[in-house]
């Protein structure tokens, strides 16, 4: 075996003892360092660039150190729930953004008015802010929330007596709401578009695009993100929820569920990233994972088969939660509070 080999066997050896001690609970490993610390990596790659055919022992300490040192930051390192992306922290300053903006600052126009400058047919926008209003509607029984944009931090914390609120903050993209509805079924789709132009303003975490969501909680929902960089924090305890999807790559995802229905269905599907459900403490639960290089930690449940899980007395049950989990190299926990 080349001498060039024990480098990358040293990595995939502290890789394997990571998930190894981490699953066995002998060490805690903050899955989010790897989003947060992503440049060690750059770091390894490089120093054994430079010392490629340098086979010295000064050569292989430089080597052998830098991982040493940068799996400790990995493995011991703890940076709470810091989302710093990279690519995420920046403001875009689009001339076509400001100018529509005081475009829409001058409007004598009612703000109850549905001024549509996007051409998206049934967008309501509050003219002159970043406020998205949606009215409630009695017939509303069921509704569907889809949402797509990478980039952004998604919170919803509340509720309301509108049937759905979203303040934006915009930096480098911008958002669309439209809107249908098949009698008493609404559906409501939460698009970000990306703007042209503009110049970047790096590490600032004031200029994040972000959205805040209230939804009303009379209808039954069914909520749908596609994300690809995104953080989502979905406080859903107060909320009748049929089906959640969450679709996204290095995304972070934190969701609290309430009481579940007669079957209220969670579809998890990432590529890397940290997901963390929380359930109430007497909710029946089941969990089918398919997590491949991933950290799982499901509290209070019982392994059943290879990749299911149960809480106690969920086949007699009458309302029941079902888990589906699939991701790459991810940490997933599930709790109950």
């Amino acid at each position: 075996m080349k001498n060039d080999k024990i480098i990358p066997g040293l990595v995939l050896v502290l890789i394997g003892l990571a998930f190894l001690l981490d699953n066995f609970g002998y060490i805690n490993f903050h899955w989010g360092n790897i989003f947060h610390l992503w440049p060690i990596f750059l770091i390894i790659a490089g120093v054994n660039l430079v010392f490629v055919h340098n086979n010295t022992p000064i050569a292989y300490a430089a080597k052998i150190g830098v991982i040493i040192l940068g799996f400790g930051l990995l493995l011991f390192g703890n940076f709470g729930d810091r989302y710093n992306w990279p690519w995420y922290s920046y403001s875009w300053h689009d001339y076509n953004h400001n100018h529509n903006r005081n475009n829409n600052d001058s409007d004598d126009d009612d703000d109850d008015d549905d001024d549509d400058t996007t051409g998206v047919k049934g967008i309501v926008k509050v003219a002159g802010s970043s406020n998205f209003v949606l009215p409630y509607s009695a017939d509303a029984k069921t509704a569907e929330l889809h949402i797509s944009g990478g980039g952004t931090q998604y919170n919803l914390t509340d509720t309301t007596n509108q049937l759905f609120k979203a303040d934006t903050k915009e930096h480098f993209s911008s958002y669309e709401l439209s809107h249908s509805n098949n009698g008493s079924n609404y559906v409501l789709n939460f698009d970000m578009k990306q703007k042209k132009g503009g110049h970047f303003n790096w590490g600032n975490d004031d200029n994040k695009n972000a959205v805040n969501f209230e939804l009303n909680n009379n209808p039954v929902w069914s909520i749908y993100v596609e994300a690809g960089a995104a953080g989502i924090d979905f406080d859903l305890s107060k909320y009748q929820v049929q089906k959640l999807k969450l679709s996204g790559g290095a995304a972070s995802f934190k969701v609290k569920l309430g009481q579940p229905l007669a079957s209220t269905d969670v579809e998890v599907s990432t590529g890397m990233a940290s997901v963390n459900i929380s359930i109430p403490q007497n909710a029946a639960c089941e969990i089918e994972t398919d997590s491949g290089l991933s950290s799982n930690n499901f509290d209070g449940f019982t392994k059943t088969d290879d990749g299911h899980y149960q809480t106690p007395g969920f086949a007699n049950a009458k309302n029941k939660i079902h888990i589906s989990i699939d991701g790459g190299m991810s940490d997933f926990k599930v709790n109950r509070y």
